[in-house]
C-alpha cells in the first residue's frame, strides 16, 4: 500500500537498493537541515554512520519517498529500528568493521596519506572505530528510535507527517508503545515540526533527545 499525492510522489518500504540514494540524502540534509556537502570531501561518512545501515542491517527499517517524476528518485525516508541495541551489536559485529576497512585508524586521507582530513571527516572516521552505545534512559524509555530526512524541495509539504505515520503504524505492530529520536539542536525547525507532532524532551537524556507515546 502507497500513499500517492497527486503529484505522484509516494512512500514505500525501504530496500537494500536504497543505500546510497538515502546516504545522499543524509549528507544533504547533515548540517542542522541543511547540505553538509561542504563540510566533507568524503561525503558518504554521514550516510555510513546514520542512514545506510539501517537499510542493511535485519534490526533496521525504514519508509522511503519516491518521486515518480524524477526517474524514481528516494526524496525523503524515515528509518529506524524497533531494538536499539540489537540494532547497535549488528552494526558492530558486521556493518563497521567493513566500513573500517575502507577508512582505516588512525584517520588519514584514503589516497593521499600526506593529505589532511577535513575535520568532519576525521570526527566520522572517529566515530566509526569507536560506535557510540545509546544512553540507558533512551532505551528506559523505548527500545525504538528513528531518523527522518527529507530533500528541502519536498518540505513543508505534510509528507514528515505521513512518514512519521507510517513508522508509527510499523513500530504499533512490533508491541511499542514509544519511541525516541535525535535532532541536532541547533535546527529549531525540526523542533518544532516534533513538538507539533507531541514529541518532547525525555528527562535525563542528552541535549535533543525526543520521545513519542503513541
Amino acid at each position: 500500500m502507497s500513499d500517492t499525492t497527486a503529484g505522484g510522489v509516494y512512500i514505500r518500504e525501504a530496500r537494500t537498493s536504497d543505500s546510497k540514494a538515502v546516504s545522499r540524502i543524509c549528507l544533504l540534509t547533515g548540517d542542522a537541515g541543511k547540505s553538509a556537502e561542504h563540510l566533507h570531501e568524503f561525503g558518504e561518512l554521514i550516510g555510513l554512520m546514520y542512514a545506510e545501515p539501517y537499510v542493511q542491517l535485519s534490526a533496521g527499517f525504514g519508509f522511503v519517498m519516491v518521486d515518480p517524476s524524477q526517474s524514481d528518485a528516494v526524496v525523503g525516508y524515515v528509518l529506524g529500528t524497533a531494538d536499539t541495541r540489537l540494532f547497535e551489536q549488528q552494526a558492530f559485529d558486521s556493518w563497521f568493521p567493513e566500513v573500517q576497512k575502507r577508512y582505516p585508524y588512525p584517520p588519514r586521507h584514503p589516497q593521499d596519506t600526506n593529505r589532511p582530513l577535513k575535520p568532519a571527516d576525521e570526527r566520522y572516521i572517529r566515530t566509526i572505530h569507536n560506535p557510540p552505545r545509546t544512553p540507558q534512559v533512551q532505551i528506559a524509555f523505548s527500545p525504538a528510535h528513528l531518523h527522518i530526512d527529507i530533500l528541502p524541495e519536498y518540505q513543508r509539504q505534510g509528507w514528515g507527517r505521513r512518514l512519521m505515520k507510517r513508522a508509527f503504524e510499523h513500530l504499533k505492530e512490533q508491541g511499542l508503545d514509544r519511541v525516541w529520536l535525535g535532532l541536532d539542536p541547533r535546527n529549531e525547525s525540526a523542533r518544532r515540526f516534533y513538538q507539533r507532532l507531541g514529541f518532547e524532551d525525555i528527562e535525563g537524556a542528552p541535549e535533543g533527545v525526543m520521545g513519542y507515546k503513541f
